[in-house]
C-alpha cells in the first residue's frame, strides 16, 4: 500500500522543566493510503496532540513527519496552510457550522477560501450534502437542523473539496446512538470508496467499526492492529 502519514520518534513537551508533560513520547506511526484508522484514548492519553500533529495544526517538540513524501516539519506556514485546507477535511465534535448561514453556505466555505468559482462550488456543495442526505435541507440554518444534521452538514462541508484525508475528532461526541450510527455510516462509506479516514475518538464502540485501531496512552502508543470484522 502507499505510505500517506509517516511519524518518527514524535515527541510532544508542554511546560519543559520540573512539572513537564510527555503528550507524546517517542511515539512512531505511519498510516497507508485508503485506511480507515481509529486513534483511541481516555482523555489526556494524548490522541488530540496526535491529531493536532498529523492535521498541521501544532509542531512537535521533536521527531519527524512526512506527509505524501514530504517533510511537513520543513514546511513554511503558508504551504502548511495549504495542506489543511487541501490535504485534510476536518470534521469536529463541536461541529463548529457558522450560525448566520445555510447549509449550502457553510458547505460553501472552505470552497471560496480555495479559490473555487461560485458555479463550481455550488455544484460541489450541492453534492457533497446528497452524500449525507441533506440535499433538501440546504437552505436550513444550523439553528433548525438537530445535532446529528449539524454534524452531517459538517461532513458535506469536510469532503466538499474531495481532500484524500478525513480527520475526525471525535465526531459523534455530542450524538445520540441514531445520530451515532448514521454518521459513522457515512465515515465508513467514505473509507469504502477509496478515502483515507482518520478518526480520533475515545469510544470503543466507535473504534469496532475502524479496520485498524491505533490505541494510546500516556502519549505512547499501546496497541496497533486489525479489525478483522471489518471489510
Amino acid at each position: 500500500m502507499e505510505e500517506l502519514v509517516r511519524i518518527k520518534d514524535m515527541m510532544k513537551i508542554y511546560n519543559p522543566g520540573e512539572n513537564e508533560v510527555h503528550a507524546l513520547d517517542h511515539v512512531d506511526l505511519t498510516i497507508n493510503k485508503g485506511e480507515l484508522v481509529a486513534i483511541i484514548g481516555h482523555s489526556g492519553s494524548g490522541k488530540s496532540t496526535l491529531m493536532n500533529m498529523i492535521g498541521a495544526l501544532d509542531v512537535p517538540t521533536s521527531g519527524e513527519y512526512y506527509l505524501h513524501g514530504k517533510n511537513v516539519l520543513k514546511l513554511s506556514e503558508n504551504e502548511l496552510s495549504d495542506i489543511r485546507n487541501q490535504e485534510i477535511g476536518f470534521i469536529f465534535q463541536g461541529f463548529n457550522l457558522i450560525a448566520n448561514l445555510d447549509a449550502i453556505g457553510n458547505v460553501e466555505l472552505p470552497l471560496i477560501y480555495r479559490g473555487v468559482d461560485k458555479k463550481s462550488r455550488t455544484k460541489l456543495a450541492i453534492h457533497a450534502l446528497s452524500m449525507v442526505g441533506l440535499e433538501e435541507r440546504k437552505k436550513h440554518k444550523p439553528s433548525e437542523m438537530s445535532g446529528g444534521q449539524q454534524q452531517r452538514v459538517a461532513i458535506a462541508r469536510a469532503i466538499a473539496a474531495r481532500p484524500p484525508i478525513i480527520l475526525a475528532d471525535e465526531p459523534t461526541g455530542n450524538l445520540d446512538s441514531k445520530s451515532t450510527n448514521e454518521i459513522m455510516d457515512i465515515l465508513v462509506g467514505l473509507y469504502k470508496e477509496g478515502r483515507t479516514v482518520i478518526i480520533i475518538t475515545h469510544d470503543d464502540e466507535i473504534a469496532a467499526r475502524a479496520k485498524r485501531v491505533v490505541r494510546i496512552i500516556d502519549g505512547r502508543i499501546d496497541a496497533d492492529y486489525y479489525n478483522e470484522n471489518v471489510d
